[in-house]
């Protein structure tokens, strides 16, 4: 099959499923793509005042490590599954293989609402960025009226004049994002090589930034006073500039700042949902998943670590609230020059991020699609022949993360649903798994975690629990309707409507009933033996 391995084509077959997007991902290119839409480069920065709003020092540095760790181990729980049924969806999928169709269909829910919060929060985040970096900082344009003012109101400003310039600020926003998010949308139209090429390119601009950037916050700003990393103070309220606006203890506090390195270091299920277009998908998607969040990690923490080192003074930068990283790069003596690159570089990055959410959702879109889990299935699984993209399902998703800032314009709400749901629907599967194997899950792949997933997955799935706990904490309350009112919906359409109606992905003697329906989606998108 031209583009495909065999025995890449040949396990996708075997549970069911049809070549019909084009298999044209390396190893690197798998890494890649989850690499670019954690980005530390995108959460690194625009969450870090979340750090500083909870606990300083500690909370951005020891703090991303435990939250970067936890990832990692869930990242391997996944990584175990993913070897052994590498499909588009794959969440979605495994939770139906392991947990049932009720449980996977549930698990698509929370994924897909996850996804779309990634490429809203981070396309958010881009067009803040792209306002305050570079219109402002490097073309020196007056972004006043673009940029949202709150209590309390700056020294001759009124009320009105406050509703006034958030009004404009707000459709501004809307504007900006849209045409961000339709950009992106056409990249991920005209083919996977031209997403795969970006995205790779991606993976090495976030290292090299990484790098400069935390070079020129130690060089031009570093205090090198070490105490700073171990230096927790419980932040919340007005200390950290009403970040998390009422006094909270310190062990919740601590939780809350978790959300900082959690929210950055997910979506690298973008490995898993991109399978059908990896080669060797078995091992790279695992390797692709863990590589992608261990070097996350690493980077992410020696930035973290420069930003409190240049910090003048740790409780102002913590007063400073949402504009914390900005005040710090805007005063750092740096030459000009060196920032204005370090600006572009940043947004681009970010940019890229969120394409590769946009992949990474539409994928999942397709594949839920595809098996009838979604209405109007029949228009949102269909894929070009001339692009082999699942072009619908791009629109939809492109679609839904506008929306998804309409609702909730706020980024920290975005941020935080964004990890809280992801997380939550990488819980499933794990869990899932956790009864099912040795049981009915007996069939795995190469990478295996042997006498480590059982307790391993343990960790992933109470760490999840604790996660939900802190993400439902002021100011991120509203997500408490978020998650009440989806499993309320969930629960009414499950026992109303889809126990009934919904099959899920092809097991046991359906599998082999769909060998004709296989040959022609194949023979639709040109793929041939």
């Amino acid at each position: 099959m031209s583009g495909s391995t065999d025995e890449d084509v040949r396990v996708l077959h075997s549970m069911g499923y049809a070549q019909e997007l084009a298999r044209r991902m390396g190893g690197f290119s798998n890494f890649a793509i989850s690499f670019s839409i954690i980005c530390i480069l995108a959460g690194g920065i625009t969450s870090f005042p979340l750090a500083m709003g909870t606990g300083l020092g500690f909370e951005a540095t020891i703090g991303w490590v435990v939250g970067g760790v936890f990832a990692l181990v869930v990242a391997a729980c996944l990584g175990q599954i993913g070897s052994a049924y590498p499909t588009a969806g794959g969440l979605y999928h495994w939770s139906s293989i392991l947990g049932g169709r009720g449980w996977g269909w549930a698990t698509a829910w929370f994924n897909l609402l996850g996804l779309i919060f990634v490429v809203a929060s981070v396309n958010v985040g881009v067009w803040q960025l792209f306002r305050d970096l570079v219109l402002a900082g490097v073309f020196h344009v007056d972004v006043t009226n673009w940029t949202a003012v709150s209590d309390p109101l700056p020294s001759g400003m009124t009320a009105d004049q406050a509703a006034t310039i958030n009004s404009s600020a707000y459709y501004t926003q809307v504007v900006a994002v849209s045409l961000i998010t339709i950009a992106q949308a056409l990249i991920n139209h005209f083919g996977i090589k031209l997403t795969t090429l970006l995205t790779d390119f991606s993976g090495y601009l976030i290292l090299v930034i990484a790098v400069l950037l935390t070079a020129t916050f130690l060089i031009w700003g570093g205090h090198w006073d070490f105490s700073r990393i171990t230096t927790f103070v419980n932040t919340t309220g007005d200390p950290g500039g009403g970040y998390v606006p009422s006094p909270r203890p310190v062990i919740i506090a601590f939780l809350i700042g978790l959300l900082y390195p959690l929210y950055t270091i997910t979506g690298f299920d973008a490995s898993a949902h991109t399978s059908e277009e990896t080669q060797n998908a078995r091992v790279a998607v695992p390797r692709g998943m863990i590589h992608s969040v261990f070097w996350s990690l690493v980077f992410g923490l020696a930035m973290a670590v420069s930003f409190v080192m240049a910090s003048p003074d740790l409780a102002q930068t913590a007063k400073d609230g949402a504009a914390a990283w900005f005040n710090l790069f805007s005063n750092l003596p740096a030459p000009g020059i060196l920032k204005d690159i370090l600006a572009i570089g940043i947004v681009v990055a970010n940019f890229i991020c969120a394409l590769a959410g946009l992949t990474s959702t539409s994928r999942m879109i397709y594949a839920f699609a595809r098996d009838g889990g979604l209405p109007g299935s029949s228009l949102w699984k269909g894929v070009s022949p001339t692009w082999r993209t699942p072009v619908a399902a791009i629109w939809l998703g492109a679609v839904l993360s506008v929306a998804a800032t309409l609702y909730s314009p706020a980024f920290a709400a975005l941020a935080a649903g964004c990890a809280l749901f992801l997380y939550v629907s990488y819980a499933m599967p794990i869990a899932a798994g956790l009864l099912a194997e040795g049981k009915t899950w007996t069939e795995f792949g190469p990478f295996r975690l042997g006498i480590w997933s059982k307790p391993l997955g343990i960790i992933a799935v109470l760490g999840v629990l604790v996660l939900m706990y802190a993400g439902i904490q002021p100011p991120f309350d509203i997500l408490i309707n978020y998650a009440i009112g989806l499993v309320v919906l969930l629960l009414v359409l499950w026992f109303g409507i889809e126990a009934r109606r919904f099959k899920g992905p092809p097991i046991g003697a359906a599998i082999a009933q769909r060998a004709s329906e296989i040959a022609q989606a194949e023979k639709a998108v040109g793929e041939t033996a």
